[in-house]
């Protein structure tokens, strides 16, 4: 067998839950590690291990991926009420991928893989399309409660000054509910437009931004704006 493929750095390695942890070890040990010489800092993201940790092992992964650059990530199990049980855990651990986003900043580009020799499903399409999507905030670092009934939820802001503004976003008179909070950043929205039009013009593809502006029209209206002004200020021309 010929020299294994260097390589020059290492990357970081997530380990996860159930199957994925048997197909990722079949992965390595038939199809990577017999041609490269594989480095990896190794963290294992199965849910008994972050629980174990009180969920560090995922905030060391995360900032390892920013340190190396690269990160393999396995499929992990995102526990609802009925794993807290299964698993015997301390708490509802939140999404790793959440924390992982929202450590990293960064957006998550979905591309379809094409092969030679693969027919595509339409053959007249020379070029893949693929979904960005941003990797920060909204439902992922969600607050959200059950609401009883003759309950009001407001939603609240304090200024630096202490000065508070309020909306209300639903009386509850005839009966209870749920209520949800969500947030994002100017500075994640603008990461996520550069994200995009990079993308975009390194891989030659056009760049199509759809949001629900006509209905959001503060929340998704701000995406809307700040991806303007990043065009014309940057890729107009």
């Amino acid at each position: 067998m010929s020299e294994k493929i260097k390589m020059k750095n290492a990357i970081a390695e997530m380990d996860g839950d159930e199957m994925t942890r048997i197909m990722w070890d079949m992965i390595k040990r038939e199809l990577i590690t017999p041609y490269i010489d594989l480095k990896t800092e190794y963290y294992d993201l199965g849910l008994k291990h972050r629980d174990e940790t009180d969920d560090a092992v995922t905030y060391a992964a995360a900032e390892a991926t920013a340190r190396l650059g690269v990160g393999v990530k396995c499929a992990t199990i995102t526990p609802n009420a009925d794993r807290v049980a299964e698993y015997n855990l301390k708490k509802m651990w939140p999404s790793p991928n959440a924390t992982i986003r929202a450590a990293l900043g960064g957006t998550v580009f979905r591309a379809p893989i094409i092969a030679p020799g693969i027919r595509r499903y339409i053959p007249t399409w020379t070029k893949p399309i693929v979904i960005a999507r941003h990797a920060y905030g909204d439902i992922y670092l969600n607050r959200e409660m059950y609401v009883d009934e003759n309950s009001k939820c407001e939603l609240v802001k304090t200024d630096a000054a202490g000065n508070e503004t309020r909306m209300t976003i639903h009386d509850f008179k005839d009966g209870g509910g749920v209520v949800q909070g969500i947030h994002n950043t100017d500075a994640s929205i603008s990461g996520f437009a550069v994200a995009c039009f990079e993308y975009a013009l390194s891989q030659g593809l056009d760049l199509w931004f759809a949001t629900k502006d006509t209905i959001s029209k503060t929340y998704d209206h701000r995406f809307k704006d700040i991806f303007a002004e990043i065009y014309k200020e940057k890729y107009e021309e």
